[in-house]
């Protein structure tokens, strides 16, 4: 039998990726880093594809980027070309799919943290609820037990 191939550190690092378990706040930090990753890869794309345009500085098309990614868009920065123009459309929408998944996090972190706070207090009320119902069994059966 051959010995299995070494594995790179990057396949390591997303084998414990996928391995970890999902929650709330570790979803939004991955969309914020693809976000940004986005961001600049998209602002450097419109640089390099459209230089002779409003395009013409690395600024202007981060700033492009940003307003656009935060769904802003002010206008005052616009692609001209097709590809330009396809590269604002993924932008726009990896923009909205950012504010709502931010959302949605925030949202599920808020709802956890109430369950966890009224759940424990439900759990109290339920266990003082049972101490009474034992109590009051163990007096029935001591007075039932008297008269046998």
């Amino acid at each position: 039998m051959a010995a299995p191939a070494p594995q790179t550190r990057t396949e390591r690092q997303l084998g414990r990726l996928a391995s970890s378990t999902l929650t709330a706040r570790r979803a939004g930090q991955y969309i914020a880093i693809a976000t940004l990753a986005v961001t600049v890869v998209s602002a450097l794309v419109m640089w390099l594809l459209d230089p002779e345009s409003e395009f013409s500085t690395f600024g202007t098309s981060l700033w492009w980027a940003v307003q656009t990614v935060t769904t802003v868009g002010y206008g005052d920065v616009v692609p001209t070309s097709d590809l330009g123009r396809v590269v604002g459309i993924v932008v726009m929408l990896l923009g909205i799919g950012f504010v709502t998944v931010v959302t949605a996090s925030i949202t599920a972190i808020f709802v956890e943290n109430a369950r966890q706070r009224f759940g424990s207090e439900s759990d109290r009320a339920q266990v003082a609820t049972l101490d009474r119902i034992d109590e009051r069994l163990d007096r029935i059966e001591a007075i039932l037990g008297d008269k046998s």
